[in-house]
């Protein structure tokens, strides 16, 4: 009887994320950035999509036509009950990717993404995958790939590898692969009690055991313990793509454009010594010890001209998407946490705080009278959208296209929020994209959809649904054991979620 995993972990279904790297929206603005053309991104492509949230928030939130597979025919249910309930079209299937390559009724894309696919599967179906990007990507089109990158895991490599040993050899086959998890980390922990030298040379192993104990049991399975684990250093993946006729664009992460809060002043001298594109990408790697890249690659890179990269940047719309007050000036780099300039940042924050789409053409005149110049808007532009603060914003036409099918996704969404906390999101026909709602403030838009009027009514709804199936909220650690302090914790969020969120939500055209 042949194996349909391959070695993958497929007893237990992937988390329920969304990943927004995979939103074709956030490709132009990056490539901008770069200077280099972009395509419009008509026909997408998601190859092992999980739950296929992600998948479905991009096709229900745009007018983009997405396809996709995933090998898990559960997972891949999932995905085409959402696709059936917001008619957006989406073509999801259940099939191995040689299967869902050989498929005859696929079009050419514009754009095919991979997320937390790359790293953990075998050189064949790598193979496949890059003959299918060669075959199916358009001239200009675009491949976005997250991956597992060296040097940054060479040090837990070992460690990873003597855990899934153990979850094979000794793991308790009959309870499951959560418990084998369990299991190995608790070998992992004894073992890390008698200092072993390994550890004493990597000290890095002991506090990367310790963050794996508090995360999710089954992302640590899909993560770890599959049988195709392979990070890859950037030169390798480079070959890999080089058969597709791909070539590096840029970085997915928005952070990445910004080097003074990744690179000390020696190391981006070092770095701008090197005029291979491709060498510097791997010397960057070593200089801050990568251990994940979200990568784009273009079929034919194509840099712009000035003229037409300023004129492009002037007419993207951006939307601010945080509550003011709880911004803090600053952000996480490789080399720390960094402090943003307050005399750039603030002008910036104030004129997008009332959550209006403003072209960066107007927020740049706007700023201006401050001496805040175009470069220095466009960088904090890059910083806000990779911290989440601020995010690109498709035109209004397309918008009010894909708002009836937004709609419905959203509703299936929060009646699903009903019964569980599985999926944290909603989707904007603004953004083209998700947003996190966790499920309590899901509650609160589903009964302001029926007609609640105050948080109150909000908060004695969401009490009725969680009451009604024995469930309680916990809050700092401890259960809620009475209805009035369930309510008043309830009362607390939602008076907080009409504040902070609900202008945004408006803004969004979630609500």
């Amino acid at each position: 009887m042949s194996d349909w995993t391959e070695g993958y972990v497929a007893e237990i279904g992937y988390t329920h994320g969304y990943y927004g790297e995979l939103n074709p929206m956030r490709i132009k603005l990056a490539f901008l950035n770069a200077g280099i053309a972009f395509p419009e991104v008509g026909t997408a492509c998601e190859l092992g999509f999980g739950q296929g949230v992600s998948a479905n928030i991009h096709a229900a939130a745009s007018i983009t036509q997405w396809s996709g597979t995933d090998f898990n025919p559960a997972q891949a249910s999932f995905a085409q009950d959402l696709a059936r309930t917001s008619g957006a079209g989406a073509r999801l299937f259940d099939q191995a990717f040689d299967e869902f390559a050989a498929r005859a009724d696929l079009p050419d894309f514009d754009f095919i993404c991979l997320h937390g696919i790359w790293s953990w599967i075998s050189d064949a179906n790598r193979a496949v995958i890059v003959d299918f990007m060669r075959r199916k990507l358009k001239v200009g089109g675009v491949v976005y790939i997250s991956y597992n990158t060296l040097p940054g895991w060479a040090a837990f490599a070992p460690m990873r590898h003597l855990m899934t040993e153990h979850a094979q050899v000794l793991g308790t086959k009959g309870k499951g692969i959560t418990s084998r998890v369990d299991e190995a980390l608790a070998f992992a922990e004894k073992l890390m009690a008698t200092q072993p030298l390994f550890a004493k040379v990597n000290t890095s192993v002991a506090s990367r055991l310790e963050g794996m104990k508090g995360l999710n049991r089954h992302y640590l399975a899909h993560e770890y313990f599959n049988r195709d684990w392979h990070p890859m250093y950037f030169a390798t993946m480079n070959e890999w793509m080089g058969q597709a006729k791909l070539q590096y664009a840029c970085s997915a992460n928005y952070f990445d454009s910004v080097e003074s809060i990744n690179l000390t002043p020696e190391q981006q001298a070092l770095l701008n010594e090197i005029p291979d594109l491709e060498f510097r990408q791997s010397m960057r790697d070593f200089m801050v010890n990568q251990q994940f890249r979200k990568d784009y690659w273009v079929k034919g890179r194509r840099s712009m001209s000035k003229l037409a990269q300023q004129e492009l940047l002037n007419e993207q719309l951006i939307l601010l998407v945080s509550h003011r007050p709880d911004i803090k000036l600053k952000v996480q780099g490789a080399l720390g946490e960094a402090d943003l300039f307050d005399g750039v940042y603030t002008p910036i924050l104030d004129q997008l705080s009332d959550h209006q789409c403003t072209s960066i053409a107007q927020l740049a005149q706007s700023v201006s009278a401050k001496g805040i110049t175009f470069a220095q808007v466009i960088q904090a532009v890059m910083v806000l959208v990779g911290a989440g603060h601020v995010v690109p914003v498709q035109p209004q036409d397309k918008a009010l296209q894909a708002k009836a099918q937004a709609d419905k996704l959203n509703a299936a969404f929060m009646n699903k929020a009903r019964g569980d906390s599985e999926v944290a999101y909603l989707c904007s026909p603004v953004s083209a994209g998700g947003h996190v709602l966790n499920r309590f403030q899901q509650l609160f838009l589903l009964c302001a959809q029926k007609g609640g009027q105050s948080p109150s009514d909000w908060a004695r709804y969401a009490w009725e649904v969680l009451n009604a199936q024995g469930q309680k909220i916990i809050k700092e650690g401890q259960t809620l054991a009475t209805e009035q302090e369930n309510v008043a914790e309830l009362s607390r969020q939602a008076e907080e979620f009409k504040l902070k969120q609900m202008p945004i939500m408006k803004a969004l055209q979630i609500v």
